[in-house]
């Protein structure tokens, strides 16, 4: 176990990063860190490692409503849910937090129910919930009850899922969903729209804090009063948007006088004077805000809080609804009452606190076994974006930005999910802090990088003061307010898949004889690398083909299944032609969507061994390899150990880097093509979550040493342990493997593993902050550190008691190591620890 000495098990030489040390102290009953933070520890000690319950609340009344208002537009018909919720909703508040807003009434970790997505699948759902390895859910009885007799039979016939299903070509569907059971998913060409309602969002929080919901309710007032009353067309598609508008104005503020009673209800009955008075404040905020504007920087926070709340209520946005420029929109308040002497940051950091962990308590509920699996360690996503530029493109860095970092390095929480945007001008302090932040071991701040983003946004024709005001969403996105409006999720696609279906003539291991993509011929034919190129080339392209193909009937039919009348009530294009945001087409928005190309590394890897050991030097013969991949190297040790030695990606290895370069501009060069055709800008993006696990289930042992149904590499990251030339290499394989004339790209996700040897002291501070800045030269996307020692990682695995507060970086966001799954633990292990910069 971890040592009071700063050195990890069985080494000499391994200091520990200051999380590890955290622990430490933890096992060794010494907790001096917490000393100033007792409010928030009372909290955070009722959750951690609780297994999350589900609460039927929310499933159960938007239910009830939708029975009743069947056949009115499908906007006010969420409104009417909504309201209904707010009205019913049972109201909880913890004796110990400063704000108030849960989306369920039970204590703890909770997680809460959308029929509309999942309704029908409940009673089998249930069955293996408590006991699945990825992010396991317990429930009551009574509420099992509930989900299968009283929600489950209304949405039989109604939801996302089954519509989709039954609209999908035969050939399509075959590629995407098991052949026994749809609920599961071949890994394939993986949709994501049946489990999330919207890919990743942001709102403009600045407009709640600026005008309030009564503000909104007022705007839309008028426009309903301004409509033409002979019009077919206002009254029949802009009367119910604004009726709904309208209506959910109301509901959240209905909602937040409830907490105001309560607040007072529990007032008039604690014994504690100073909860008795923290009681009665929040009280009269909760009949301010969120329906009037803030006032002040507690206002604040409390609003954006109940509106991020609420959005968690109205629909399940996909990795949760973002925070946006937090250190943005709050400072004008934090500054003004620093001025003014009514707050200090300790107690501005408190209240942000208070929000973390209430963050903490919410955890997205993934019904389906897909869900679950793409989603690992409860991930979560609630970015909240520091840094970057004003829209007037000068530096946007503020003394909030530096709290932000400073609660990170104090406060060892998973929540929330920090990104810092850097540009070639950033603030020395700035990326300085950033490094130190990063050095403490918990995985944040993630970073994204202005000097990739911003021209891409410009491209896809954003505005100056829209793209250098985008804030991070999501894994690796970003958003932008008010411009951004295309909320469909996308598929994700197997190229490693593909690569099988060459060796195997349209077939993969794990799925037999069955023929699933184009018979391209035996590979033992084939007399050249360029020959087993095209092939290649072609069973990708049929790949993204049945991609797009579900991606058209996605946009189609999303419409008729999802609304968002209060996300809409927030973006000026929704509110100024009168549609709702989940709507294709809304006149004057930007569509940025993305589809994922799996495994990047693991393919580029297997086809440079190709190339190299078959066709080049021609020490294997194609049957070799492909009887060595069929047994998963029993009996092929010396094949293995020449693939194992092939040129990798992640080396500043041109060899490999050019075909990593041909693979990335034959998938933009599709999207280009035919994205018009959907009517979307749809990307190419490297973001796998966790779903390199799953996705690496299915593909058996591949050309590059990789075994049977291992995972495959993850992002834009290299092979796990293949990276062996140290931290900048990896940066300049990157780089190199980029298409930059084209703008059909998005997100890459880059993660790389430090000892925190490594980064000791001032100068590895200092190397550090030099490879950001050289990051941020290369205009890379993304990257993502984990500071951590290989013995700490395996001494979890092996003792999980010691380790439950262990915290580690997984794919876009931070999770607990040991409420991962032991594959996604290896998975972790396996990743290359840099020793050197």
């Amino acid at each position: 176990m971890l040592t009071q000495n700063h050195e990890a098990p069985d080494t000499c030489c391994h200091v520990l990063s200051p999380h590890e040390q955290k622990l430490a102290d933890d096992i060794a009953g010494r907790q001096g860190y917490r000393a100033g933070r007792d409010r928030i520890y009372n909290m955070l000690d009722k959750v951690s490692g609780v297994t999350p319950k589900i609460d039927v609340e929310r499933g159960k009344y938007f239910t009830e409503s939708m029975k009743e208002t069947e056949g009115e537009m499908l906007c006010l018909r969420w409104a009417k849910a909504l309201a209904h919720i707010a009205k019913n909703i049972d109201i909880y508040i913890d004796e110990n937090n400063l704000l108030v807003g849960r989306a369920g009434a039970k204590p703890g970790r909770y997680g809460i129910l959308f029929p509309e997505l999942d309704g029908n699948i409940y009673e089998a759902a249930l069955k293996g919930l408590k006991e699945r390895a990825e992010s396991p859910f317990d429930y009551d009885e009574e509420d099992a009850r509930v989900m299968v007799e009283e929600i489950a039979p209304y949405w039989e016939g109604k939801t996302f899922f089954e519509d989709l299903t039954k609209a999908l070509p035969k050939e399509t569907y075959d590629l995407t969903y098991d052949q026994e059971d749809a609920m599961k998913s071949t890994y394939i060409v993986n949709e994501t729209a049946s489990f999330r309602s919207s890919i990743q969002w942001v709102h403009d929080y600045e407009k709640v804090l600026k005008v309030g919901f009564k503000g909104i309710k007022e705007e839309a007032q008028a426009m309903l009063d301004a409509l033409d009353p002979l019009s077919p067309v206002d009254n029949a598609k802009k009367r119910p948007f604004l009726e709904a508008i309208i209506t959910v104005a109301d509901a959240i503020v209905l909602w937040a006088h409830r907490h105001g009673d309560k607040a007072r209800e529990m007032a008039a009955t604690t014994e504690d004077q100073n909860r008795k008075q923290e009681l009665l404040d929040i009280a009269d905020r909760c009949y301010r805000v969120p329906e009037f504007p803030a006032e002040n920087f507690r206002d604040a926070v409390q609003s954006q809080w109940f509106t991020q709340m609420f959005s968690r209520i109205e629909q399940k946005t996909g990795t949760i609804i973002s925070n946006g420029r937090m250190d943005q929109y709050f400072y004008p308040f934090y500054q003004a009452d620093k001025e003014a002497g009514i707050l200090t940051d300790e107690e501005a950091m408190e209240l942000l606190e208070c929000m973390w962990v209430a963050m903490a308590e919410f955890v997205d509920l993934y019904i389906s076994p897909t869900g679950g699996a793409f989603n690992e360690g409860y991930a979560h996503w609630e970015a909240v974006t520091i840094g970057g530029q004003t829209p007037d493109g000068v530096d946007a860095t503020n003394e909030l930005s530096y709290l932000f970092l400073r609660s990170k390095q104090e406060f060892p929480l998973n929540y929330p999910d920090l990104a810092a945007r850097i540009h070639a001008t950033s603030p020395e302090r700035f990326v300085v802090e950033v490094a130190k932040t990063i050095k403490e071991g918990t995985g944040f701040p993630k970073l994204i990088n202005d000097e990739e983003v911003v021209p891409l946004l410009l491209a896809k024709g954003a505005q100056f003061e829209e793209a250098y005001d985008y804030a991070v969403s999501g894994c690796a996105e970003c958003r932008m307010p008010n411009r951004d409006t295309y909320t469909s999720s996308c598929a994700y696609v197997n190229f490693a898949s593909a690569l099988e279906m060459v060796l195997y003539n349209g077939k993969t291991v794990h799925t037999g004889d069955q023929v699933l993509g184009l018979e391209t011929g035996n590979p033992n034919n084939f007399s050249t690398f360029d020959e087993f190129m095209a092939a290649y080339n072609k069973q990708t392209e049929n790949l993204l083909k049945h991609a797009f193909i579900q991606q058209y009937h996605i946009i189609r039919l999303r419409a008729e299944h999802f609304a968002t009348p209060l996300g809409s009530s927030m973006h000026k294009l929704c509110m100024a032609n009168n549609i709702d945001l989940h709507q294709p087409n809304i006149p004057g928005g930007i569509d940025l969507g993305y589809f994922e190309l799996m495994g990047y590394g693991t393919v580029v890897d297997s086809l440079a061994a190709i190339k190299k050991l078959v066709f080049e030097d021609k020490v294997l013969t194609m049957q070799e390899v492909i009887d060595a991949c069929k047994n998963n190297f029993q009996g092929y040790a010396i094949a293995r150990q020449y693939m194992l030695n092939a040129p990798k990606y992640g080396n500043n290895d041109t060899y490999a880097d050019a075909i990593a370069k041909e693979i990335d501009k034959r998938a933009v060069e599709f999207t280009r093509a035919y994205s018009d055709e959907l009517g979307v800008q749809l990307d190419l993006r490297l973001v796998p979550f966790t779903s390199h696990v799953p996705f690496g289930k299915v593909v058996g042992a591949t050309p590059n040493g990789r075994k049977d149904t291992m995972p495959l590499s993850d992002g834009s990251s290299p092979t796990q342990g293949m990276d062996v030339n140290g931290p900048t290499a990896i940066l300049l394989s990157n780089y190199k493997s980029k298409n930059y004339e084209y703008r059909n790209r998005a997100a890459r996700l880059l993660n790389i593993k430090f000892s925190p040897n490594c980064l000791a002291g001032d100068d590895g501070t200092k190397k550090l902050v030099d490879f950001i800045r050289t990051w941020c030269d290369l205009k890379l996307w993304h990257v993502q550190f984990n500071v951590v020692n290989r013995e700490t990682l395996v001494e979890a695995k092996k003792n999980p008691d010691n380790y439950r507060g262990l915290i580690v970086r997984v794919a876009g966001y931070s999770a607990y190591f040991c409420e991962l799954s032991p594959d996604l633990q290896d998975d972790l292990i396996a990743r290359t620890t840099q020793d050197a910069i």
